[in-house]
C-alpha cells in the first residue's frame, strides 16, 4: 500500500473538547473527545473526531483522522458557486453564497469548517439539531455536493459558454 504524502500548510482548529465521565465500581473514569477541523484555506478541508484519556491525545487523534479525510471543494471568488443544503442525521444547514464584504455568517462549528476551507463570504442557517459534530459534518457534506458550471455541463453533455 502506497503511503499518502502528508498535506503541507494545513491549519488545525479545535472546535470542541468534551469531557466524558464513566462511573465504575472502582470509581469515576474520565475521558475526553475532541472535534478538529483541518484545512489549507484554498479549498481543502477535513473533519476529525478523536477520543482518549487526555486532551492532547484526543486532539492528535482527531487531527490524524481529519488529515485522512480531506476533500477538495470548488470556490468561486471567496464564496461558494450556488445555494446548497447539507444534511447529516438530524442536523440540516443551508449554505448561500454572499457578496464580497459580507463575511462568514455562521455558528461556531460551521464557521470553523468554512474558514478552514477558505470561504470568505457566506450566509448560513442551521435547522434541526445543533450538535457541533453533526453540524460540522452537515456543513462538510453540503460543501462536498457543490459543483461548478463546467462539471454540470459535462454531466449533461452541454457546452457552457
Amino acid at each position: 500500500m502506497a503511503r499518502i504524502e502528508e498535506p503541507i500548510n494545513m491549519e488545525e482548529t479545535v472546535v470542541r473538547v468534551n469531557r466524558c465521565t464513566t462511573v465504575t465500581k472502582g470509581g469515576k473514569s474520565m475521558s475526553f473527545s475532541a472535534l478538529v477541523v483541518v484545512g489549507d484555506k484554498k479549498g481543502s478541508v477535513g473533519i476529525g473526531f478523536g477520543k482518549a484519556r487526555e486532551v492532547p491525545n484526543a486532539v492528535s487523534k482527531a487531527v490524524k483522522e481529519a488529515k485522512k479525510q480531506i476533500v477538495k471543494i470548488p470556490l468561486k471568488g471567496g464564496t461558494i458557486p450556488h445555494v446548497v443544503w447539507g444534511r447529516f442525521k438530524a442536523a440540516n444547514i443551508f449554505l448561500k453564497p454572499a457578496s464580497p464584504g459580507t463575511g462568514i455568517k455562521a455558528g461556531a462549528s460551521a464557521r470553523a469548517v468554512l474558514e478552514s476551507a477558505g470561504v470568505k463570504n457566506i450566509l448560513t442557517k442551521c435547522y434541526g439539531k445543533r450538535n457541533p459534530l453533526n453540524v460540522a459534518k452537515a456543513t462538510l457534506f453540503g460543501l462536498k455536493s457543490l459543483r461548478t458550471k463546467e462539471e454540470i455541463g459535462e454531466l449533461r453533455g452541454v457546452k457552457i459558454e
